[in-house]
């Protein structure tokens, strides 16, 4: 299977540069590319990892990829579709970048990293409006689906502008690091298609881009910070059982697409575990080889281990707390709704009255029915039914 052909198998490409020769190139090997993200958090979450996974699916094909970490976009934001991103403070910024760079560092030993900061901060604005902006006609700018749809509710001076940052990374990584394709998600075609026409238009050269659709759930809705549905990298924020558990339970739907995406599985395997989805779905093969794979490339096998076994336990009747994750909550409110807040296993009140009331709430394996139920241990375990469960101790 060729690169491109492997990249199609797993549905990784979602728009793509018209170059004659684009499939060549990715085919034959040698490229240097990048894809970049902004440090909105310290920890990249599960919808970043399908991108980032690109860099090591191209360097087994001969590419090289960079790594470019947004300090200076990361202090502007990109046009959101859903919430405009909150003004970020430099020391927060920072402190996320350096979170960040450790992560991907584990992750990707093998990327080059940079962070555009270095090559943007100490650019003045008449260089930046005479070096880039004259490059830019307005009518171009608007016709970006992402600015489109922006303008009814209102977009701001320097989120209309990120697309001409954006485009001045690919042009510096270009003149400096021979980098001749960007790779991001789909939500990005307009800024990555500015870069390849600065390139374009101050060297006189080509460059290449494709996106990747974004990962998203059944309902259409893409894992994100933003969207408050983050399943994070970093082990402290989301427990190894915890994003075991929430690949499990993956929609048979979308189990086989996640697969092809978060795992380096060979086509032949991805194929059979297909076919036990349509043969055998409550076994669940799919689904627990899915959140094994990913457990492991992010934590190691000795914590997937952990986490298929302490999965298997308490679902066969046998409820163990250890390896799964454990909060600690104060004992001022011995109130079940306001444990099921502060644990975060709901948002609210009334959503955890809503989950006692639908009969979605155990504590230690029978089932909560009372919302004004005072819990006396100070160590118990409560689940959400078979997606989240955690060990409470109470201090």
């Amino acid at each position: 299977m060729t690169c491109y052909e492997d990249l199609i198998y797993r549905e990784l490409i979602k728009d793509q540069t018209n170059s004659p020769d684009f499939v060549e190139k990715l085919n034959k090997g040698g490229m240097t590319f990048y894809i970049g993200t902004d440090p909105t958090a310290d920890s990249l979450h599960l919808g970043h990892l399908s991108s980032f996974l690109i860099c090591e699916r191209l360097a087994r094909y001969g590419h090289h990829p960079i790594v470019l970490v947004g300090g200076a976009t990361g202090l502007i934001g990109d046009p959101r579709e859903t919430t405009e991103r909150d003004a970020s403070q430099k020391e927060t910024i920072f402190k996320n970048v350096e979170g960040i760079k450790n992560q991907l560092a584990k992750y990707f030993p093998n990327c080059e990293m940079v962070n555009n900061l270095d090559w943007t901060e100490n650019i003045t604005l008449i260089d930046f409006l005479r070096d880039v902006g004259k490059y830019f006609n307005v009518p171009y700018m608007l016709s970006k689906d992402i600015i489109k749809r922006r303008l009814e509710e209102g977009i701001s001076y320097a989120e209309f502008s990120y697309q001409l940052l954006q485009a001045n990374d690919f042009l510096w990584l270009f003149n400096n690091k021979n980098c001749i394709m960007q790779v991001a998600g789909q939500d990005q075609w307009g800024n990555i298609t500015s870069g390849v026409e600065l390139i374009k238009k101050v060297t006189g050269k080509e460059a290449y881009a494709f996106t990747m659709p974004l990962v998203t759930t059944k309902s259409g809705v893409k894992f994100g910070k933003s969207e408050g549905n983050a399943l994070w990298l970093d082990k402290e924020k989301t427990s190894p059982y915890q994003m075991y558990q929430y690949l499990l339970n993956s929609e048979d739907e979308m189990v086989i697409p996640y697969l092809k995406r978060f795992t380096f599985l060979s086509k032949e395997e991805i194929d059979k575990l297909e076919e036990s989805v349509k043969t055998e779905p409550e076994k669940r093969e799919a689904g627990k080889r899915l959140a094994f794979e990913v457990v492991k490339y992010l934590h190691g096998e000795e914590e997937a281990i952990k986490a298929k076994e302490t999965s298997e336990k308490l679902f066969s009747g046998e409820l163990l707390a250890e390896n799964m994750p454990t909060v600690e909550i104060s004992k001022e409110s011995r109130n079940i709704m306001d444990i099921l807040v502060a644990s975060e296993i709901a948002p609210s009140k009334s959503e955890a009255r809503r989950l006692i009331t639908q009969g979605g709430i155990t504590l230690d394996g029978q089932k909560v029915e009372d919302i004004n139920m005072a819990v006396e241990k100070d160590s118990f375990v409560v689940a959400k039914g078979k997606k989240k469960i955690v060990k409470i101790e109470m201090k």
